[in-house]
């Protein structure tokens, strides 16, 4: 089965390469959709099979339309190509593993070859194994592809995964022959998409240029005149303004690669960045773009002749089978995953009127939603829990999506904070609180604020504190002051002495809070903390640190970040007299826990 994937691509077009001489080959490619079967905005704005009526774009149903168009196109041969990142990001990935939905849909979309980025391993690569093999049961999915992948011989995680590159369903190399000449395809993963998936272990890659000059050796010796690169590592814009990045990098250092379609950095690019004389295409994120590449025969080979990308707006109609699927899959989800928590997928919870974002890239300061998430987070715990919480926090790499004008349901809450899994099945990391002195407290901030200088990831938002610090000043040295922010306006400043044996309760995910563990070692053992209970005793398990959100229920009943939010919009006031709580209109402008001082 191996040779079948290396030696042709199982994408049986009905057009015979004998009748396609003179046509073109068109390649329509997508990058990181996330499960953006809905598109891009409140859900209850989204309506695909009506045109000029909704403000909305992306959507599963209005990429399956532009596929549908250019595969019906009599002068050309078209491939669809999806450069990874597929999976996570909506409640439609939370049931992936049972229903095995996903990837059947994308094929019936008219998809060919969908490559495996870092998020597909969030959960490990045995979940990985059963949603492919359950989406493979479920009827024809595209072929898979997983170049650099190297399996554990000692380990037998990942043996299930293994088992398909050998039965064929995931390929690291692929073949196809269209217009007489044979196009090779190889995937890989980069080295920051391989750094951010350490739930891939013990699945390992092999460095992205060694194993594509590899590839492009297989694949020339099988007589391929055009090798195509798909590559999750990204490219991005450097401090000058020009392009850089992974797959930039690649194409530099390895011959022989004529096209590189790209994923993993979420880039609009509305021209290819050609790079040695290598066009290399990325589509941006979730399905606002379809890239269609036109490579046209020159002299006896293929070049690239044009390259667009088809916005995917309320100018399309989507596809009614592809929109009645996901909507009967949508009844799923809210009987599997939302009925556990007393809710329904389209059911309204609240609106807003403005647009709330946080990018970390660019000005996290600035940010609406991520204090809005970090207040949440704190009101939930006081609310829920008998011993409470004095400081809570959340950081900008687990906040996915931004908070869109009009009407808030599950699946756009959800949206926001969809990362993760705890010992429920309720989806997303189980919210964790720790105890630290008030020194430790300071501790924590110190190296948070040098931490996110180096990773836009680290930035975090606080509440139920606020501190003044210095950024001029050196390690340990910049944080003067913190007040812990009692009910009302009170607040009590925290004593940073050795003396001070008082504990503070700090809460985040439970994935946030393990880094509170390995301060020491993140900082070579110049700063210590130490993660404590309740009682002062050290904690080394994180699971011992989940907070039970409801105590009279036997068991721990897990607090999520994303049930928070639904949580805390609920309590606000209804502005104007609609029935639906209403956003607290403070949350328009940023709302500040830090405070710069120069002194």
């Amino acid at each position: 089965m191996k040779k079948i994937c290396s030696a042709f691509l199982l994408l049986n077009l009905a057009v015979s390469a004998v009748y396609c001489q003179d046509k073109k080959i068109v390649i329509l490619h997508t990058n990181d959709m996330h499960s953006r079967l809905n598109g891009f905005a409140p859900e209850s704005a989204y309506s695909p099979l009506t045109v000029n009526d909704d403000k909305t774009i992306g959507g599963f149903s209005r990429i399956a339309t532009v596929i549908k168009s250019e595969k019906q196109k009599k002068d050309q041969v078209t491939l669809v190509i999806d450069a990874g990142d597929f999976l996570m990001g909506t409640l439609f990935h939370t049931v992936e593993e049972r229903t095995g939905f996903q990837l059947p849909l994308m094929r019936k979309m008219g998809y060919d070859l969908v490559a495996v980025g870092n998020h597909e391993f969030d959960f490990g690569p045995s979940v990985l194994y059963n949603i492919l093999k359950n989406s493979s049961e479920n009827g024809e999915i595209p072929v898979m592809m997983l170049g650099n992948a190297i399996y554990s011989k000692t380990d037998r995680a990942d043996d299930g995964l293994e088992s398909l590159t050998g039965k064929g369903i995931l390929c690291r190399t692929v073949i196809k022959e269209e217009d007489g000449v044979r196009i090779g395809f190889f995937s890989l993963l980069g080295r920051n998409a391989v750094f951010v998936s350490p739930n891939a272990k013990p699945v390992t890659f092999k460095d992205q240029e060694k194993f594509a000059g590899e590839a492009v050796k297989e694949l020339r010796s099988k007589r391929c005149s055009l090798i195509i690169c798909i590559s999750h590592s990204g490219v991005s814009k450097g401090e000058n303004g020009t392009w850089e990045g992974e797959d930039a990098e690649l194409v530099k250092k390895v011959g022989g690669i004529d096209l590189l379609i790209s994923g993993h950095t979420h880039t609009k690019l509305d021209k290819p960045l050609v790079v040695n004389g290598v066009p290399v295409v990325q589509a941006g994120e979730y399905g606002e773009f379809v890239g269609k590449i036109t490579l046209r025969k020159n002299n006896g080979a293929y070049s690239l002749e044009s390259y667009e990308l088809i916005p995917v707006d309320d100018h399309i109609a989507g596809d009614r089978i592809v929109d009645s699927l996901i909507k009967a899959q949508q009844e799923k989800i809210s009987g599997l995953v939302l009925k556990k928590v007393r809710l329904e997928y389209s059911e309204p919870l609240a609106e807003c009127s403005e647009m709330l974002e946080c990018n970390g890239q660019v000005n996290p300061e600035e940010s609406t939603l991520g204090p809005l998430l970090a207040d949440a987070i704190h009101w939930y715990l006081n609310a829920r829990s008998a011993a409470g919480d004095d400081v809570s926090m959340i950081s900008t790499g687990v906040i996915r999506d931004k908070m869109l004008p009009g009407v808030q349901s599950a699946a756009d809450l959800f949206r926001i904070v969809p990362l993760g899994s705890g010992k429920d099945s309720v989806p997303g990391y189980p919210l964790a609180r720790l105890y630290v002195t008030g020194r430790e407290l300071k501790n924590i901030l110190e190296v948070l604020l040098v931490a996110r200088k180096s990773n836009p990831d680290y930035y975090c938002y606080f509440s139920g504190i606020r501190a003044e610090y210095n950024p001029d000043k050196g390690l340990l040295r910049k944080v003067k002051r913190i007040e812990i922010i009692k009910d009302g306006d009170r607040s009590e400043a925290v004593d940073f002495s050795k003396k001070n044996k008082k504990l503070y309760s700090v809460a985040a995910n439970s994935y946030m809070l393990e880094f509170i563990g390995i301060i020491r070692k993140k900082t070579h053992g110049i700063v210590n903390v130490v993660p404590k209970d309740i009682n002062g005793a050290r904690v080394t398990d994180m699971s011992k640190a989940v907070v039970d959100i409801d105590e009279k229920a036997a068991g721990i009943q897990e607090g999520k970040e994303w049930l928070a939010l639904v949580g805390y919009l609920g309590q606000m006031k209804d502005l104007n007299g609609n029935g639906l709580p209403d956003l607290d209109p403070k949350y328009y402008k940023p709302v500040k826990s830090l405070f710069v001082v120069k002194k």
